[in-house]
């Protein structure tokens, strides 16, 4: 008779009825040697998979409870595991010591894992029941959601359902080479910074990275970015100690992957070594796991293992199954049921009988429903700030700490290394540096004192950047520490995510922000959800530097100049800075570096390209753009906190305030210094940070005149005046306030972008109509 649908009773049942079959059948008597392997040269002995049928039943069982729990109202999770359970042997195959990103169907590797630490050091049952049940006790996510993480088990949790912690687990794998080829100087670098509290991972030199998803995830363009980075990367000679696990159950919720396009999508990848095994047989997938394995280890390339697995009880609690599915498909899955072909396993082979396994069943289940009871009635997350605390954790002190040793260090044990790199010739010689060579300079200084630190991204290392930001930063560091990268955004990034997991301090560099678009999620999903979803227990610290924003002449449009950070100020945690002048640019880039370090912060460092080589402010050959770059002995002195903006004051009075950011700023003073020979005094505030914004400052510079004039250069919908105002509205600012910004459009090519972007002429009569008002 066929099944309707898989529910959780009818899975349940099945199971008991099938056991209770073959309890009456004729069955071989029990061996006694658990060392025996369950079938030919499989590997797999009987104490394995006894172990591994526990972690499967377990997985299953919470399944079920989270089920029940979810009909009782008391949980909230139920995208469970069942028909995946193979990947027990994936873990089995591994070690604990090599850090995972799992799929949310490896609930069965989860449990093995545990089980290979000493008892009760894991407790995986009540860990993923917590998950379900949004548990402020759960102990990775503390229940912001339930995930799959433990820094006991090292899995890394992550919350995507569309591979989009792939491209984090190939710059995981290059973290772990890195490490092993060059462990000394992170060391070093941790060594020489005593307030960094953060010890490196705990992965040995032999261990490597990996990753599991499901097949409809193998479509993404993440999923696509990440294995088309680790083929290039194979195939340039650079090493990826990383398994990518493919969880195949032939459905993406209710859309089938055509038949055979997984496998034939996987196979041709270049530099990917491909292994196939059935998924639901536990000794079939433990021996092609193991050798998948032990191949990746040994060369520390990439290699792909394909499980062909079957989904039980549809996609989550609330999937219609009979809507896609016919009942002879479901009920071809449920026999195919894994926890069924490893109980035949160990009965066939004589390693337990029908009724022991049976029983085996009933008392996992008994232990995952007496944990459910409990923990169900467990404490939940009970206020906003219980919510946000490990979203993105500030200890300013502290990084205002590691600013000045740095500085410390670069006048004193690194002097000579320090000379070296800037040719004997140290920046603070030089004269005024524009704002791009301030960067440059800034940049060699930070790689001097953090020889934990990297910058990489398109273009960076022998061409030195479009603009020549990064020029000769590689001649003086060498490619192991700046290097160029393929042409895709997502994988610079995720290259990012997972050094700064393995314990380096990225500095990646995205060429044009109009570029960033394609890769946002990797910062939205993956940078600034990583302390918020593992308590602080797992960080991502990273510095990306993006060229962006308008006025660039002779060369644009839109994918040159582009002016939208909307998307960057809606990331929970993560810090914006805009700096406009050169001698902010070095110090805020050093803050954002330190921060980094200290409390993990993720940052985008966004860089005018209009004011690169701008070196006059009023006049022509004024240098009134330029500034002296600050010598190491003065960081500390001049350190500008996340947050806190620039003022400038101009004539005898203080008649209106002027709040603005980027190429704002040098109009404004302008504009500001035209004002004042006209009698006017005037006070223009250079935001610096756009994420968080200087809120104290935005309100007593305000309050100060009465009159402000936000001076946005970006889209009037969305811009960072709408922040700004609001910010003053909430204060309960009583003054008078204007805005410009520029026109809801996308740049067009050449003088045509100046009839929408905000001009200096229209920032005068703005300023001239509120003083008249």
């Amino acid at each position: 008779m066929l099944c309707s649908v898989s529910t959780s009773h009818d899975l349940d049942e099945r199971f008991r009825g099938a056991l209770t079959a073959w309890s009456t059948q004729p069955t071989t008597t029990p061996a006694a040697d658990p060392h025996a392997t369950v079938r030919g040269d499989s590997g797999l002995t009987a104490a394995q998979a006894r172990e591994l049928f526990d972690a499967q039943v377990t997985s299953r069982h919470l399944d079920l409870a989270a089920r029940r729990l979810r009909a009782d109202g008391a949980g909230f999770y139920t995208i469970g595991s069942a028909g995946h359970e193979g990947n027990a042997a994936v873990a089995a195959a591994l070690r604990p010591t090599d850090p995972a990103l799992l799929h949310y169907r490896s609930g069965a590797f989860y449990c093995a894992r545990a089980g290979q630490l000493p008892e009760g050091k894991v407790d995986p049952i009540r860990d993923v029941l917590r998950g379900i049940v949004a548990s402020a006790a759960e102990p990775i996510a503390g229940g912001r959601h339930k995930v799959f993480g433990s820094t006991e088990l090292n899995i890394i949790p992550t919350t995507s359902t569309i591979a989009s912690h792939l491209p984090r687990a190939v710059g995981l794998a290059f973290a772990i080479e890195r490490a092993r080829q060059g462990g000394d100087a992170l060391r070093a670098g941790r060594h020489a910074a005593p307030e960094l509290d953060t010890p490196l991972p705990p992965w040995p030199r032999d261990a490597i990275a990996v990753c599991s998803f499901g097949d409809a995830s193998v479509n993404h363009a993440s999923a696509t970015a990440a294995f088309n980075t680790a083929g290039w990367s194979d195939f340039t000679g650079l090493r990826l100690p990383l398994l990518f696990v493919c969880e195949d159950n032939g459905l993406g919720i209710s859309v089938r992957s055509p038949a055979g396009w997984v496998g034939a999508a996987l196979k041709a990848r270049p530099g990917l070594r491909y292994h196939h095994a059935d998924g639901c047989d536990l000794a079939q997938t433990y021996a092609v796991a193991r050798s998948a394995v032990a191949w990746v280890r040994r060369h520390r390339r990439p290699a792909v293992l394909h499980l062909r697995t079957v989904r039980l009880m549809g996609h989550a609690g609330a999937d219609a199954e009979l809507a896609y599915r016919a009942p002879a498909e479901i009920e071809h899955d449920l026999a195919l049921d894994p926890l069924l072909r490893t109980a035949r396993l160990l009965i066939d082979s004589g390693q337990a009988t029908a009724l022991e396994l049976l029983s085996r069943y009933d008392e996992i289940g008994w232990r995952v429903q007496h944990a459910a009871a409990q923990v169900r009635e467990e404490p939940k997350l009970a206020s906003a700030a219980e919510v946000v605390a490990p979203l993105a954790p500030r200890r300013p002190l502290r990084v205002a700490r590691s600013v000045t040793r740095a500085g410390e260090r670069a006048a004193g044990a690194l002097l000579a290394a320090r000379a070296d790199a800037f040719g004997g010739t140290p920046p603070e010689r030089g004269g005024g540096q524009t704002l791009a060579q301030s960067i440059n300079a800034t940049l060699t200084d930070l790689l001097v004192t953090h020889p934990q630190a990297l910058v990489f991204g398109e273009d960076v290392a022998r061409k030195g950047g479009v603009y020549g930001v990064t020029k000769g930063l590689r001649d003086r560091f060498g490619p192991a520490r700046v290097f160029d990268t393929l042409l895709d955004e997502t994988s610079i990034l995720g290259l990012g995510l997972g050094a700064g997991l393995g314990g380096m301090l990225p500095i990646p560099e995205i060429q044009y922000l109009a570029y960033l678009h394609n890769a946002e999620d990797q910062l939205r999903g993956e940078a600034a959800s990583m302390r918020f979803f593992s308590q602080g227990a797992y960080r991502n610290p990273m510095v990306v530097r993006i060229a962006g924003l308008a006025y660039q002449k002779g060369f644009g449009g839109h994918f040159h100049n582009d002016h939208s950070v909307a998307v960057l100020r809606d990331i929970p945690g993560l810090v914006v800075a805009a700096p406009a002048r050169p001698d902010d640019a070095a110090a805020m880039l050093r803050t954002c570096v330190a921060a980094a370090e200290v409390d993990g912060t993720v940052s985008v460092f966004l860089e005018p390209i209009a004011l690169y080589h701008t070196r006059d402010l009023h006049h022509d050959g004024d240098g009134g753009w330029a500034a002296p770059y600050v010598p190491p002995a003065r960081w500390g002195d001049t350190h500008v906190p996340v947050g806190r903006a620039r003022g400038y004051s101009f004539g005898p009075t203080d008649e209106l305030t002027i709040i603005t950011f980027g190429n704002g700023v040098r109009m404004s003073l302008r504009v500001a210094a035209r004002l004042a020979e006209a009698g006017h005094g005037c006070r223009v505030v250079d935001l610096r940070w756009l994420a968080p914004l200087p809120v104290a400052d935005i309100v007593r510079e305000a309050a100060a005149t009465g009159r402000v004039l936000v001076v946005d250069e970006t889209r009037r919908t969305g811009g960072v005046a709408e922040g700004v105002l609001a910010t003053l509205v909430d204060a309960g600012y009583v003054g008078l306030a204007r805005r410009i910004a520029a026109v809801d459009t996308f740049l067009p090519l050449g003088p045509a972008a100046d009839h929408v972007l905000v001009g200096e002429d229209a920032i005068e009569r703005a300023a001239r109509a509120l003083l008249a008002a």
